[in-house]
């Protein structure tokens, strides 16, 4: 049984709000009770990961169009160049790439990496809490980028994966060095 009202969502017995946590959408257990008061078949850390609530706060994280992703476009389109953005290519083995930024006719591929989904070595931490679910996620995404490099490069594209926390104008430094 799940109803779904403005920026609440009823399901079962966990009531979150999602979106309304200072603004910067996260879920938040709005039921009143104390963490050691909860169901025990709910998480020691609050939400359920596959609750609707947590559902909504991981569908509201951007997969593009993020703040350093921006800045860079935004930059690189003021020094005058012309990119595709997130477009999808199909290597020869099959392995399918969406780049941040796409220079189609020097084949150069740029990735906009978030520190924390994509595992920086200098600020990708490990989550404290759900390490089961997490662990793997992350994981995963680190073994989709390297497989995404290496089927890139073997078609011929020059990869260049820059961290969110690297200065923008290094970026367009680094970018018009390979073009």
């Amino acid at each position: 049984m799940s109803t779904t009202c403005s920026n609440t969502c009823q399901s079962d017995h966990v009531r979150t709000r999602v979106g309304t946590a200072r603004g910067h959408g996260h879920a938040v257990d709005d039921t009143g009770e104390h963490p050691r008061d909860v169901d025990a078949a709910r998480p020691a850390h609050g939400i359920d990961p596959t609750s609707e609530g947590r559902r909504r706060n991981m569908r509201a994280i951007r997969r593009t169009g993020t703040k350093p992703e921006l800045a860079l476009r935004s930059a690189l389109h003021r020094a005058g160049y012309r990119f595709r953005k997130d477009l999808l290519i199909r290597t020869e083995s099959g392995v399918r790439a969406r780049p941040d930024i796409v220079f189609t006719k020097q084949r150069v591929a740029v990735f906009v990496d978030g520190c924390f989904w994509h595992g920086c070595p200098e600020h990708g931490g490990s989550p404290r809490r759900n390490t089961a679910y997490w662990g793997p996620k992350l994981r995963r995404n680190i073994e989709r980028d390297e497989d995404q490099v290496t089927a890139l490069t073997s078609d011929g594209w020059t990869v260049l994966r820059i961290w969110e926390h690297v200065p923008t104008d290094q970026a367009v430094a680094d970018i018009t060095k390979l073009l």
